[in-house]
């Protein structure tokens, strides 16, 4: 399995931008779809954004959809969530996560490994 730590969290005022980083190790990260998920105080985890192995197509949850932008570079193995325009809704623990190519990319089950989650706090 391939080991996620996540990074750049913090606490923005709303309508400000954050960039979430993921570093992978122990394996390859172009045998992986990487994918953010996010976790309300109170709520079910939920799906973000992901990205193919070769860094496209990208797919986003429609709450997210044209304020959030998923990257990756694999070489240096990482990928990154931008996000933009943020709302106080935004706020949650958000997690990095990685699969194979098996399964939907929308369900927190088809994927293997999960970092430890970086907080992100939006001030109204």
């Amino acid at each position: 399995q391939v080991q996620l730590v996540e990074s750049g969290g913090g606490t923005v005022q709303e309508g400000g931008s954050l960039r979430l980083s993921c570093a992978a190790s122990g394996r390859t990260l172009t045998s992986y779809v990487m994918g953010w998920f996010r976790q309300a105080p109170g709520k079910e985890r939920e799906f973000v954004a992901a990205i193919l192995r070769g860094g496209k197509p990208t797919y986003y949850a429609d709450s997210v959809k044209g304020r959030f932008a998923i990257s990756r570079d694999n070489l240096k193995s990482t990928v990154d969530l931008r996000l933009d325009a943020l709302k106080p809704e935004d706020t949650a623990v958000y997690y990095c996560a990685a699969k194979k190519d098996v399964g939907s990319i929308y369900y927190i089950s088809n994927y293997d490994s999960w970092g430890q989650g970086t907080h992100v706090t939006v001030s109204s």
